[in-house]
């Protein structure tokens, strides 16, 4: 069956990142024909002038510096750039022609970004469910690994399929939605998810001490003030991501924390050193990548190329059933 997950090119990839995200597009490309694309038109929803997408190029380039690193093989999945293939953007435009306007005001994401970009409320955010929908079907993704804050973007592509293959005759197949089994991976602040936009991250490619230093200034158990006091694991964000980093030492940790055994800022350095020994592997992949220009365009450019033999056959396909050839 085939997989498609798009991404937003962010830049840098973070802890968050790579515990919800990258580590589950490893495992799928074992087990199924993967297709992952770089999504940078649809970064354009919220980015807004020259200065803003002049970081695009670069953002790109850093995020797919992480995906290889963390061990996506291109010889094994598709990598590739949204606007590579054109094709993407027919499609999106005739699945517009089908799309009730009502269904794509309902979705809640398109509200809160109502609300966070007030003088940014452009046609984009409301069709973007319209792209995403696009974005899978025209490579007749089956399924899509998603978390449980996107499963209404999903629902809806579900629900567009259905009603073009119900008015133009059976096209594509429904996607299916693969959760991850992840939770939500909070920040360093310990309230918001991790998340450039909060400032409370840890990309991957960060040095050691960068690292150290990030972890150290964390928040952690609210409720603990005193090194003396009994801690609970359960409402600090570190101990969460022990689980992750540090996983042979999880109980240890929990016991000695309930117990005042271990103070927060040894239990700070116990999972900043489980972090740079976990990550120095794909440190390592990274810089030997970084040093390969030439390859990081060969893997964007072959990507794009098959991508769009399959785009170009589903596009057909799309407009022989709307009449348009």
């Amino acid at each position: 069956m085939r997989v498609f997950s798009g991404a937003r090119p962010t830049g840098r990839q973070h802890l968050g990142n790579y515990v919800g995200a990258i580590q589950n597009y490893v495992k799928l490309q074992r087990e199924h024909e993967c297709i992952y694309c770089i999504v940078d038109i649809h970064a354009l929803t919220s980015l807004e002038g020259a200065e803003e997408v002049s970081h695009l190029k670069g953002n790109i380039r850093e995020m797919l510096l992480d995906w290889l690193a963390a061990g996506l093989d291109p010889e094994k999945s598709i990598l590739f750039v949204q606007s590579h293939v054109p094709e993407v953007m027919q499609l999106h435009t005739m699945l517009s022609m089908v799309t009730p306007l009502s269904w794509l005001l309902r979705v809640p994401t398109f509200k809160e970004k109502v609300h966070s970009q007030k003088e940014n409320v452009n046609y984009g955010l409301v069709g973007y469910p319209i792209l995403m929908t696009a974005d899978i079907i025209l490579y007749k993704g089956e399924i899509v690994p998603v978390g449980e804050d996107q499963l209404p973007h999903l629902e809806l592509a579900r629900e567009i399929v259905r009603r073009f293959n119900h008015l133009y005759g059976y096209t594509f197949p429904e996607p299916q939605a693969k959760l991850t089994t992840v939770p939500l991976i909070r920040g360093l602040d310990g309230t918001q998810k991790m998340s450039k936009s909060y400032n409370n991250q840890v990309d991957l490619a960060s040095s050691p001490e960068e690292t150290v230093e990030r972890i150290m200034s964390a928040f952690t158990d609210p409720s603990r003030k005193y090194r003396r006091d009994p801690g609970h694991p359960e409402l600090c964000n570190i101990y969460s991501l022990h689980q992750f980093f540090t996983a042979g030492r999880v109980a240890e940790v929990a016991l000695e924390c309930r117990s005042a055994g271990i103070g927060c800022v040894d239990c700070k350095k116990l999972l900043a050193k489980g972090i740079n020994t976990n990550l120095e592997p794909f440190r390592e992949r990274r810089r030997e990548l970084e040093s390969r220009p030439d390859y990081i365009e060969e893997v964007l450019q072959e990507g794009a190329c098959r991508a769009r033999a399959i785009a170009e056959v589903t596009l057909s396909e799309a407009k022989m059933r709307m009449g348009l050839t």
